[in-house]
């Protein structure tokens, strides 16, 4: 493929991205110490060329830049990794490398600001969905990514697109989130275990706390003049909890959602339960559009959710068209000979469904 050609391509999946404004995450901890990361990742506007991609040790990238030219980022993978990647291998949104670190990019408009490209700095310059890959390939720790990340300028391939920011995470279950800001990289670390999308993460955590009323359980009864005020069923105590698709409503209620749910005793119980709890935040397709208007019929617009057990290196994945969990044991992969590859999420596109044998 051409510079010109595959320009054209990246811009034409940038675009497409630019849907993907409803993404939702959380972390959980099992009982025994298991530490599970996982996501939904969507787009409503259209289907995605969904994949996944195995990158061994020694693999070489080089950051895309704006206007068809080449000659970003070079760097080369210390250590293999798995990641979920949209459209191009190279466009890795969540993946998890053989050290146990996780990363994983959302989308953050209006809020977030990276540097102008500059051609002095060509060779420093990383673009925004390369970046996952970019931390994958080098560091073990949130620590070496912090010490590392302001020798590498982030930049937008489409200066017209949105900007992204990205939830870190290591094996001991310390996460940060790192947002640009007016050019200059921030961490925060997300205790909480939850991000959505824009505003910025310290608002989120602000806005916590318009719903300190909220408890597990039941509420009242509640002497109300003369009479009783009952509660006309369980969980009434979350009766606040905001249910709509904005991003600050889904990081309110994955927040209350993962904080009570029930801890588990292991790793496989927690991803099952990560998965339970994202089933919340599915968006079906019409719901972010005026009636009439949705531009196509796909099965969704949650396109795919990933759990990953960092503990054991495990990625559980579904997606839209087949809600059968796959996974993709990473200690059975060589990634010191491993080829790099890439596979489409699903081989086909049909629900699995196994029917009930009556004698």
């Amino acid at each position: 493929m051409n510079k010109i050609t595959l320009c054209a391509t990246i811009m034409s999946c940038l675009a497409l991205i630019q849907g993907a404004d409803a993404c939702t995450g959380i972390t959980l901890k099992a009982k025994d110490n298991s530490v599970v990361v996982a996501r939904t990742i969507d787009w409503s506007g259209t289907e995605m060329n969904n994949i996944y991609t195995i990158v061994p040790r020694g693999h070489n990238q080089q950051s895309l830049l704006p206007d068809g030219k080449s000659g970003g980022l070079d760097f080369t993978a210390l250590y293999g990794y798995v990641g979920m990647a949209v459209e191009q291998p190279e466009f890795v949104v969540d993946g998890t490398n053989e050290a146990g670190l996780s990363a994983a990019l959302f989308y953050f408009p209006r809020y977030g600001e990276y540097k102008p490209y500059n051609e002095d700095d060509q060779d420093i310059s990383l673009a925004d969905f390369q970046v996952v890959s970019w931390i994958l390939s080098r560091f073990a720790t949130i620590d070496q990514v912090k010490s590392a990340i302001n020798d590498v300028r982030i930049i937008n391939i489409d200066p017209t697109a949105s900007t992204v920011h990205w939830r870190i995470t290591d094996v001991t279950g310390r996460q940060v989130v790192m947002e640009i800001v007016d050019g200059i990289p921030h961490f925060y670390e997300n205790e909480i275990g939850v991000l959505t999308n824009s505003p910025g993460f310290e608002w989120q955590m602000t806005n916590l706390n318009n719903y300190v009323n909220l408890h597990p359980g039941g509420a009242g009864p509640t002497e109300f003049g003369d009479i009783d005020l009952r509660a006309f069923g369980s969980g009434s105590g979350f009766l606040g909890l905001p249910g709509d698709f904005t991003p600050p409503s889904r990081f309110v209620r994955a927040s209350f959602l993962k904080t009570y749910s029930l801890p588990q005793d292991n790793a496989k119980s927690t991803v099952m339960q990560a998965f339970h709890i994202l089933n919340n935040f599915d968006v079906p397709l019409g719901v972010q559009f005026a009636v009439g208007k949705a531009p196509n019929n796909m099965p969704s617009a949650t396109q795919w959710t990933v759990a990953t057990d960092l503990t054991n290196r495990t990625i559980y994945y579904h997606t839209m068209y087949n809600r059968s969990i796959r996974s993709i044991e990473m200690d059975k992969i060589d990634f010191a000979n491993v080829q790099f590859q890439y596979h489409p999420l699903d081989v086909t596109k049909q629900e699995t469904i196994t029917p009930v044998k009556i004698d």
